[in-house]
């Protein structure tokens, strides 16, 4: 095979846990070079050079240090810096993960450029079209070549929206790939042991989305049935850059004693030790959802509606909304319900990656 060039992109934390694998199967095999990618849409100096140590990624290649910004400025700065990378290096292919504002703004520069797009975990569906990401997971899927697959519903949404079948490849949960591959260093962190808690006997939270931490009465009524929990046991709220600034109005919901508290982002193994050991996790996360899955910790999705289903039907995962109601009905379900390990999805094995590789090797062996 005549070697392929791939140029990986990430454009935030969660990328670099799905590309991560995918780079070091690559880096294994002779016949295939990578370039990595950094859009700097989301960029925390502090972590990063923890979490690239951690998962041992390699250093980007380019940075391109977009920074924050409207969704529409966001996407602007990525396609308009990323152009001339692609014109510089003249990749044969682009690989895009997830559905943030880079994957769709990266995808776009490169089919204009007649170069063919690879997007993992595509088909992902929340059918909430007020969603941004939503829209950049349809946009990307309709002009990606090849289409890297989670769970089975994604291979349904993509059937009906009318993708050849050629293009769709369930291969799995390269983000599981990551968390098996260090649960083991994981669970050496004394992250819980630090915080002064006690395993089965916490809570952890975190929240990023717009849609509930922007809004003040959103953020109030989500708020609020915490708070009671933080009542009967501790609810650790590592504190996501984005939401630290809508905080304020909430200080007596946050206090300390009997109340949720809030602390610095943590590094990646110290954030799974602390899931693996919650009595339960509550989130607006699609990738902890998928994480609790695997660890078999209870999950609170703080969300009307998910894009990965397979979480609620196989996995750990409750939808509870947005509603104070909703989410303290969803809190005492779970803490009235046994626990008890679940076998883990389809293809959630830890091979995603190498089955992604197998694939891109074959395409490149056909062009």
């Amino acid at each position: 095979m005549k070697g392929l060039h791939i140029l990986h992109v990430a454009g935030a934390r969660p990328n670099f846990m799905k590309i991560a694998p995918i780079l070091a199967r690559c880096a294994a095999r002779p016949g295939l070079r990578s370039t990595l990618v950094h859009t700097g849409q989301h960029y925390d100096e502090a972590m990063s050079e923890l979490f690239f140590e951690q998962l041992r990624i390699p250093r980007p290649d380019v940075n391109l240090e977009v920074g924050s910004g409207s969704h529409a400025q966001q996407t602007a700065a990525v396609l308009q810096r990323f152009e001339p990378i692609l014109l510089e290096r003249r990749p044969d292919l682009v690989l895009v993960v997830g559905d943030v504002n880079s994957t769709l703004a990266c995808s776009l520069a490169a089919v204009k450029l007649d170069i063919p797009v690879a997007h993992v975990e595509a088909g992902l569906r929340s059918f909430d079209r007020t969603m941004p990401e939503e829209i950049n997971r349809i946009v990307t899927d309709a002009i990606a070549e090849l289409l890297f697959v989670t769970e089975a519903s994604g291979v349904e949404n993509l059937r009906r929206e009318g993708i050849d079948p050629a293009r769709i490849h369930l291969v799995g949960n390269v983000m599981i790939d990551t968390l098996l591959a260090h649960r083991d260093a994981a669970a050496r962190s004394d992250a819980v042991e630090r915080l002064g808690l006690l395993a089965g006997g916490y809570a952890v939270l975190t929240l990023h989305r717009p849609a509930n931490v922007d809004a003040p009465a959103t953020l109030r009524a989500i708020l609020t049935p915490l708070a009671e929990l933080a009542l009967t046991m501790p609810v650790v709220f590592p504190v996501h850059p984005r939401t630290r600034a809508a905080l304020g109005p909430h200080a007596a919901l946050l206090a300390s004693g009997h109340g949720i508290r809030p602390i610095d982002p943590l590094g990646y193994l110290d954030f799974v030790r602390l899931m693996s050991d919650a009595r339960l996790v509550l989130t607006d996360s699609g990738g902890i959802q998928e994480e609790t899955t695997i660890l078999g910790v209870a999950c609170v999705t703080i969300r009307e509606n998910t894009e990965r289903p397979i979480t609620v039907t196989h996995g750990t995962n409750r939808l509870a909304g947005t509603t104070s109601a909703g989410i303290r009905r969803t809190i005492e379900a779970i803490l009235a319900a046994e626990t008890g390990a679940r076998p883990a999805p389809p293809l959630w094995d830890g091979d995603a990656a190498a089955r992604i590789v197998a694939t891109l090797e074959a395409w490149g062996s056909s062009r």
